[in-house]
């Protein structure tokens, strides 16, 4: 059996700021146990050391130099869903109320990636393969091939890097690379550590790490893009034999219309018209709408920034509430877009309502109760609120784009096929184009709105086929 560990800053149930926490939480439980021993290694946070500290077991001390840092810190093992997760202990750098954003993000990432390693060798415990996720564990691979080289059992590991969102890099000073990693400047000076004149912790994972995945095909080829490439589109074509899409899933018991503690009534397929109904009714009463059955209600659950198509929404939604349709907005985000949506609400009270915050219960209603989900991002690496909506039979209607366009299948009338709505140009214009289609079948052709209901809830949203990806890419990747 192979031990293949996911590093990871984040992760369902302990804490999650955004969707790597779902798939960090979601993916290990779809992997073959037969064939694959997994566990998940992340700093233990403020939140997750009050709730979950005393039904932790202690596991070791360890020590970590590196540069400038000189910290101890302790290991912790906690099962969850037959899942062990190691936790690293260290209230300098962790015991905080956030996650991330603070003035000393360079130190607290380094000391995580070296403690990771300082852990392996104090419990001597080697994985075959490690799993990282986004930025700020994407050092690893070239600590474990430069730095920890000498150790057999650190260099053998394979190394496979996700990049969940490639906006989010981890730049910094090129100081980072010496004063917190003990890195030699050699490693500067030939350009393998080097961007621009500073330290850039994703691209450094892109070079070192064995192979490297997005979490959508149509995102690993966007990202390759100037464009979407952010500035690195020149280091993923370089590794793009070894770049690789795989969409993601989601937790189907976590999100299962039939089982929801968190939504107004029960479903399923087979009654999904009566449960629709129902929560509509709820989600209008929980939110100060007006009791309308049959109105159409649209919804957002979403972070309000440029990139999720904030600005679109506000352009297009006096047009939009010139329709029967009441609104609803679950998020927050950027200031201006979010004065913007308190005073629609305040403009039209009983058809709009803006949510400022986020509350779980509330977003799983949403979704249950939702006609349609808006999500017309500018990018989208793959997307987790329109897998959930389809799940719950609330059609998504979004923006062809990464991963938006890999999953949402947009209607066809003439072949009776479709999940959702979808536009291609990131205007204004086109959105409204294709909302008058969405609203005219809403209204028109309930014969057809039903049918795609149906094919969204019967739509595969697991992480089966994902896992099932992963796996044969672990399996490639032992192979090298």
């Amino acid at each position: 059996m192979k031990k293949v560990l996911f590093v990871s800053f984040e992760s369902l149930p302990f804490v999650k700021t955004g969707g790597l926490a779902d798939v960090v939480y979601a993916l290990p439980k779809a992997l073959d146990k037969s064939e694959f021993e997994v566990r998940v290694v992340m700093p233990m946070f403020k939140v997750i050391k009050e709730k979950y500290h005393d039904g932790m077991n202690y596991l070791d001390h360890i020590y970590v130099h590196s540069g400038f840092i000189n910290e101890e810190a302790n290991v912790y093992s906690y099962f969850n869903e037959g899942i062990e997760y190691l936790f690293i202990e260290n209230d300098t750098f962790f015991n905080r109320d956030g996650v991330y954003g603070y003035s000393d993000d360079a130190a607290r990432f380094s000391f995580f990636n070296v403690a990771v390693l300082e852990m392996m060798i104090k419990m001597d415990y080697y994985p075959d393969i490690c799993h990282e996720h986004d930025y700020h564990t994407a050092i690893l691979p070239a600590l474990c091939k430069i730095r920890y080289n000498a150790i057999e059992s650190i260099r053998n590991i394979k190394h496979i890097l996700t990049i969940h969102n490639l906006a989010y890099q981890g730049e910094y000073d090129k100081q980072v690379l010496f004063d917190y990693l003990g890195f030699d400047y050699y490693y500067y000076e030939n350009g393998d550590l080097r961007f621009n004149d500073y330290c850039n912790f994703m691209k450094i994972g892109i070079v070192y790490a064995d192979f490297v995945t997005t979490v959508s095909k149509s995102y690993a080829q966007e990202i390759q893009t100037p464009e979407l490439g952010h500035n690195l589109d020149a280091v993923l074509r370089y590794r793009g034999q070894d770049l690789y899409g795989i969409v993601n899933g989601i937790d189907v018991d976590s999100f299962n219309p039939a089982t929801d503690p968190d939504i107004y009534k029960n479903y399923t397929i087979r009654n999904y018209l009566v449960g629709k109904r129902e929560n509509k009714a709820s989600l209008q009463y929980q939110l100060g709408l007006r009791d309308e059955p049959d109105t159409m209600m649209i919804g957002m659950v979403s972070r309000l920034t440029f990139q999720k198509g904030a600005d679109l929404v506000l352009g297009a939604i006096q047009d939009i509430l010139r329709h029967n349709v009441q609104i609803a907005i679950l998020g927050t985000g950027e200031s201006k877009y979010e004065y913007s949506f308190k005073m629609l609400e305040e403009e039209n009270k009983g058809r709009f309502v803006y949510y400022c915050g986020y509350n779980e219960k509330l977003a799983h209603s949403m979704y249950a109760g939702l006609d349609m989900l808006m999500m017309p991002s500018l990018f989208e690496p793959c997307g987790i609120s329109q897998l959930i909506s389809m799940r719950y039979g609330t059609l998504p209607f979004v923006r062809e784009t990464g991963g938006l366009k890999d999953t949402v299948e947009p209607l066809n009338e003439y072949e009776n096929t479709g999940t959702g709505f979808s536009f291609y140009n990131y205007s204004v214009e086109d959105l409204l184009n294709v909302f008058e289609y969405a609203y005219s079948q809403y209204y028109d052709y309930h014969d057809r709105w039903k049918m795609m209901i149906r094919n969204a809830m019967k739509y595969d949203v697991s992480f089966e086929k994902s896992a099932r990806e992963y796996e044969e890419l672990y399996r490639k990747v032992l192979m090298r």
